[in-house]
């Protein structure tokens, strides 16, 4: 099968240039891919349009459905790594959506590019293929809490956190609405014991302001437990827009 991308206008795959705005690589200048299909449906999701197609009732705050046709479309890899190249970037963000869910096809893709270094931001309930996983240099994972809607039945699966947990290539990155949402990471945290240093908190948030007053109270709880705090740089630099 091809790859199914998520588009940044219609018949416009998203595939764009920017910097790096959470999480460790945060700053750094990198190609985003951003792939159509997820598993989970987190109600503050800002990219529902990679899942929440006409016709789907799972529950988003903002209570829109999108056209199929309009928000997705496939891609041979061919194609994809062409305009992945012109771009020019050595760093390569595959994000979605849930990206591992193409895990045969992007296997395929990095083939075809061979010198970049690759991140895979996954929702830590998939696994990648072996053919897929000697080509990632990084995952940035983030399990979803509570607040996000999914049951944790399907968003924390104790097998995959358990792989992750071990794997010196992965970096966890949790969104926090609520303070409380500290105390599920604390318990997370303590049953799976994350590397020291590779776990993120960030505020969640599609605007500035929102941002900001969360870090306030969320920084000095990163102090108290020894996590990291991220920022969302692009939303600060670009709005909540596509291809940003």
């Amino acid at each position: 099968m091809p790859l199914v991308l998520a588009t940044q206008a219609p018949g416009e795959p998203e595939i764009f240039a920017s910097v790096q705005g959470e999480g460790p690589s945060a700053g750094m200048p990198c190609t985003f891919l951003r792939l159509s299909r997820c598993n989970l449906a987190c109600q503050w999701c800002d990219t529902a349009y990679t899942w929440r197609f006409e016709g789907d009732n799972r529950p988003h705050r903002d209570g829109v459905d999108f056209e199929r046709k309009a928000n997705q479309l496939t891609l041979d890899e061919e194609e994809v790594a062409r305009r992945i190249l012109a771009l020019g970037q050595k760093r390569l963000v595959i994000t979605g959506g849930e990206p591992l869910l193409q895990a045969p096809a992007l296997a395929r893709l990095l083939d075809l590019l061979p010198d970049m270094h690759v991140e895979v931001e996954t929702n830590g309930t998939t696994k990648a293929s072996t053919a897929l996983d000697i080509r990632i240099d990084q995952f940035n994972v983030s399990p979803k809490l509570s607040h996000s809607g999914n049951p944790a039945e399907l968003a924390l699966l104790p097998e995959r956190l358990d792989a992750y947990a071990t794997d010196q290539r992965a970096w966890f990155k949790f969104v926090i609405a609520e303070p409380a949402d500290v105390d599920e990471v604390l318990a997370l945290h303590e049953r799976y014991r994350f590397r020291a240093g590779h776990v993120f908190l960030m505020p969640e948030g599609t605007d500035s302001e929102t941002l900001r007053t969360r870090e306030k109270w969320l920084a000095p709880l990163c102090v108290e437990h020894g996590f990291r705090l991220s920022d969302r740089l692009h939303i600060h630099l670009f709005g909540d827009t596509r291809g940003t």
